[in-house]
């Protein structure tokens, strides 16, 4: 441990870090990992500790670690040109060709991309869009946004009370009055065990239905929805639920924005979530995937009829006043088109779909059976076992005891596998970069059945 010792208290000292129990870390009662290098699927520390990283950063080094094409393209890109802003009609290379070869993939409705650093910062941009739109409609009145329980959109003002969880909340004065939310689409955790499938997409169609109700459709302005819930457990939709909630919202006149900062490029085993469920979104969300995280970059697919009425506000009032200092950083664009190519010419979104696939019934067979695996589900290279201390009763271990995260250390630990315990439940979450192959599918399988049997027999 001598190489991460000065780290260590430089880390504990000078580093404020996000999502983390502060106090615990300045104390030093939590450890101090140093990543230094990674290839592949694998990362490893100073202490020469390599990891195989099955949640891919944060869902985010899709393609995997160690691209040297994209590092090429980031290197080429700072001799050339490191910086120059998108204001008034200024672009770059890279930051043109990104958009042309962002919507050659989006849904065939979308029209333009606005390109930000963060998926946070993409959403602040919907919303300001959003409520532009209906202000140069001549509906000031319609501003509120719908979310979701369970939805993770951000962590800003807006984005954080987007955000249904609530650690995101706590002692932030979050949600802001603008957002309101409606039922998560959690099949498991549904409140009535008999309902079917069909019937509980049938009961969060209702619910939404009943808060607009509630509220008014006049005062709504859009609805938001990751295609998979990510953060809030790893839960792909029930049946039938993406088209009941946009009969809904059509008939209400509500914005529908995809968030597919998880789902976009290929995470679900297709290009978009939105394709991949049949979504007609007035924006996407995007950013993990548009660079596998090799530079921060995020964007807004604004959709053909949301732009037409952009340009007439424009038309009306001059220029939006809207932007950001880094929106297009040429470095940004120039890694995402690297990686889009990538992407192509490795045949990943196939390779995510097959070996996702493969990953979720292997994690049946070994664990299906544990009296603890409550559910163990999926989609595309996304999977998630949820453990439970009763399955028969559905009955949930007590949060104090932290099974969860117990689970995904001991994983780390023994093994070397790193999975996320997810924050709403005791969730171990898997988001592999999309080039796993099957022999390290078998190993996070056998790493994640060897830490539950060591924690609950």
């Amino acid at each position: 441990m001598l190489t991460n010792d000065q780290l260590a208290q430089w880390d504990r000292e000078n580093f404020f870090h996000p999502s983390t129990h502060l106090a615990q870390h300045a104390r030093g009662e939590m450890p101090s990992r140093v990543i230094s290098r990674a290839d592949g699927v694998f990362i490893e520390d100073r202490d020469g500790t390599r990891f195989l990283d099955a949640f891919a950063g944060l869902y985010c080094v899709n393609v995997g670690y160690g691209r040297q094409e994209i590092a090429e393209a980031i290197a080429a890109q700072a001799r050339e040109l490191a910086y120059y802003h998108a204001y008034v009609g200024h672009g770059t290379e890279a930051s043109i060709t990104l958009a042309k070869m962002i919507l050659d993939r989006a849904p065939k409705n979308m029209s333009k991309v606005y390109f930000g650093l963060g998926g946070s910062d993409a959403n602040e941009t919907n919303i300001k869009l959003v409520w532009y739109y209906n202000n140069i409609r001549g509906l000031p009145g319609k501003k509120r946004i719908i979310s979701r329980w369970r939805g993770y959109h951000g962590s800003g003002l807006m984005t954080g009370s987007l955000t249904g969880l609530e650690g995101f909340h706590k002692k932030f004065d979050l949600p802001l009055s603008q957002v309101i939310h409606t039922e998560a689409p959690c099949y498991f955790r549904r409140k009535n065990m008999a309902q079917t499938e069909a019937e509980f997409t049938a009961h969060c169609d209702a619910e939404l239905e009943a808060l607009i109700e509630r509220e008014g459709a006049d005062t709504i302005a859009a609805f938001i929805g990751v295609p998979v819930l990510g953060t809030g457990g790893i839960v792909p939709p029930p049946a039938g639920y993406w088209p009941a909630i946009q009969a809904v919202l059509k008939k209400h006149d509500i914005l529908l924005i995809a968030d597919e900062v998880v789902t976009g490029f290929g995470r679900l085993g297709s290009m978009f979530g939105s394709t991949h469920y049949g979504i007609e979104p007035d924006f996407i969300t995007i950013a993990k995937g548009l660079t596998s995280a090799y530079a921060p970059l995020s964007g807004s697919i604004v959709s053909d009829r949301v732009w037409s009425v952009l340009e007439q506000g424009t038309d009306e009032n001059g220029p939006i006043g809207h932007g950001w200092t880094y929106s297009a950083h040429p470095i940004g664009a120039a890694a995402g088109v690297a990686n889009l190519k990538l992407i192509d010419a490795l045949d990943l979104v196939r390779n995510a779909g097959e070996v996702g696939a493969y990953l979720k019934s292997a994690m049946s067979d070994a664990l299906a059976d544990h009296p603890n695996v409550g559910e163990i589900r999926g989609e595309g290279m996304l999977c998630a076992v949820e453990l439970v201390e009763e399955r028969e009763t559905r009955c949930f271990f007590d949060p104090a005891r932290k099974i969860g995260p117990q689970v995904a250390a001991a994983m780390a630990a023994k093994d070397r596998v790193i999975a996320r315990a997810m924050p709403q439940g005791d969730i171990i979450g898997f988001a592999p970069p999309f080039c796993l192959s099957r022999d390290e599918a078998d190993r996070v399988v056998a790493a994640t059945a060897s830490a539950i049997r060591s924690i609950l027999g």
